[in-house]
């Protein structure tokens, strides 16, 4: 009954859209996809349940795997080639769903979701519980799963009115999202070389609201600064012979980053971890460090470790430039270097992207939602559409709304969810033609 119910609640609040717009806008077999979304929501939410209420984290690989069971049924029912790829046992990752069928009609399509959460199975449970009549929580609703769910009813929409046939689409759901499998040269091998094989990729990241999508999101990568000093008694520091210590150098490079780079547009840099002292020990893959010192000893060492995201390959070259020559500009007795690794690429603004925007607009008008216009790019993370964005037209953040992603309450919007899914359906059929 909540579910009927939730449902009428919706089409009441659209349905002056919908009588206005699909008589005009819409043909007579885009209406009958979307009725199919309207008929089949109560599947499609029992289809949700099923996988909020399997723990995945990323760890879990059992329950990556059962989650990638679980949706490799609903694919194989409607005629696609499944398939999973296993990764090497070193990168304790459980692997990634692939569904795909080959044809020859419109755009060739790849959609991606990802089977993982950040809630690993130590973490107390919280399964799939409707809060009211428009909201609900559990472990990964909105992120990602509400997704992922999102991608197979629009699909089975389509199936139900022989759409897919000559299409070739194909779904990839990432097993390890949240944390990927190192060297991700490994962990997304076989994702990157399918992309390459298509024209489109749509992400079905959470959708930050109704009316915006991604068309760009910064990469993200890392960097390690290590100073020395002299050490000895602190009444010595500051002249020439002891100069200033490790930390004060530290200190230094840091605030000169600030006041060199904080205020470009798009860049960002975090240090999120600092250790210093006479003896330091950091330990990266932990992120844990220990330290000895005293007030009255000047620091011999520091280390400090951030992160460093941008919005095109050419300002994350640039910034690090900078970082360089800011590092390079000792204190008196002091020494620092720092080291960059990188993580994820960006996926930048493009002109593809922006034409691929104009579609998704067009159909959300078409069917009386109103306009969809490009999100903020620095309010979004890095994703795994970024590892395919220089070889495709990409959007993203097309999945379930909600609020609280990744903290212990996720929350999804069910009376935007049945709309969302229906856009989704009617943008996969408008490219596939």
């Amino acid at each position: 009954m909540k579910i009927k119910l939730t449902l009428i609640s919706f089409l009441i609040l659209h349905s002056s859209f919908f009588i206005h717009s699909e008589a005009q806008s819409l043909s007579t077999v885009e209406k009958k996809i979307i009725e199919h979304v309207k008929t089949n929501m109560p599947q499609t939410e029992k289809l949700l349940i099923d996988a909020v209420n399997i723990n995945s984290g990323t760890l879990n690989h059992e329950g990556v795997r059962q989650v990638g069971q679980l949706f490799r049924k609903e694919f194989d029912v409607m005629g696609f080639t499944t398939e999973w790829v296993n990764l090497p046992d070193s990168l304790n990752r459980a692997g990634h769903l692939v569904a795909y069928r080959k044809g020859n009609k419109g755009k060739k399509l790849f959609l991606i979701g990802h089977l993982d959460t950040v809630f690993e199975k130590s973490m107390t449970p919280n399964p799939f519980t409707r809060l009211n009549d428009s909201t609900a929580t559990g472990q990964g609703v909105n992120d990602m799963k509400g997704g992922d769910v999102m991608v197979i009813a629009a699909l089975k929409a389509l199936h139900a009115q022989g759409l897919l046939e000559d299409t070739s689409i194909t779904i990839y759901f990432t097993g390890d999202e949240e944390s990927a499998g190192k060297p991700t040269s490994i962990s997304r091998k076989d994702f990157i070389e399918r992309a390459k094989q298509c024209d489109i990729a749509l992400a079905y990241e959470t959708a930050v609201s109704f009316d915006i999508a991604a068309t760009a999101r910064r990469g993200a990568s890392g960097w390690e600064l290590i100073t020395h000093g002299k050490t000895g008694h602190s009444s010595g520091v500051f002249n020439k012979n002891m100069g200033y210590g490790a930390i004060y150098e530290a200190a230094r490079i840091l605030d000169e980053f600030r006041e060199s780079l904080s205020q470009e547009k798009f860049l960002t840099f975090n240090p999120g971890v600092i250790v210093g002292g006479t003896e330091v020990n950091y330990d990266p893959a932990q992120a844990k460090g220990t330290s000895v010192g005293k007030t009255n000893i000047v620091a011999q060492k520091v280390v400090v470790t951030g992160d460093l995201r941008f919005i095109s390959e050419a300002q994350k070259e640039a910034a690090r430039t900078k970082m360089r020559e800011i590092v390079s500009k000792n204190l008196n007795a002091t020494t620092a270097e720092i080291k960059f690794s990188d993580g994820i690429p960006a996926m930048e603004p493009t002109e593809a992207n922006n034409n691929l925007l104009t579609i998704l607009d067009k159909t959300s008008q078409d069917m009386g939602l109103g306009p969809v216009k490009a999100g903020d790019p620095g309010s979004r993370g890095a994703g795994d559409i970024s590892y395919i964005a220089q070889y495709v037209a990409c959007l993203d953040g097309l999945g379930a709304s909600g609020r609280g992603a990744h903290a212990p309450g996720e929350t999804i919007n069910l009376k935007e969810y049945p709309a969302l899914t229906q856009r989704t359906a009617l943008l996969i059929y408008r490219l596939t033609r």
